[in-house]
């Protein structure tokens, strides 16, 4: 059995989802119940996305370098993934919600990370880490 995190979420219209998160993000799709639900292999992590009407309601929470949309998910990746991931999206001309910016500059726990939604509004935060070992490191 592997540990992979399962999530299902509202995802509006499914093929506009499903797009998406394989043209766009570059992730790929698996099990599906045709109009209902499909699983997208998000990096190693189940994600489902259900066929809906619905939308999640998002706030802002204040951190360190400001605001951040709540909820939110998202991904770590190798930098080199990252920044490929990045031109993808900018190729794609889709419009960051928080522009990518560094956190934590100078210390064990700096990261590189940016804001986007899917066309359902479900909010991603993907980042990538200088160090990522040091992610649960207990100071």
């Amino acid at each position: 059995m592997s540990n992979c995190l399962h999530l299902a979420i509202p995802a509006g219209d499914l093929n506009l989802a499903k797009n998406f998160y394989c043209d766009v993000l570059g992730c790929k799709a698996g099990n599906r119940e045709e109009g209902r639900w499909v699983d997208i292999d998000f990096w190693g992590n189940e994600l489902t996305l259900h066929q809906s009407e619905e939308h999640l309601p998002t706030v802002r929470h204040d951190v360190d370098m400001g605001t951040v949309v709540v909820p939110h998910f998202g991904i770590h990746l190798p930098e080199r993934e990252f920044q490929a991931l990045k031109e993808r999206i900018e190729t794609a001309g889709i419009v960051y919600l928080d522009k990518p910016y560094r956190r934590f500059v100078g210390s064990v726990y700096e990261q590189e990370t940016f804001f986007i939604e899917d066309p359902n509004g479900n909010v991603l935060e993907i980042k990538t880490m200088v160090n990522p070992k040091a992610l649960f490191k207990v100071d």
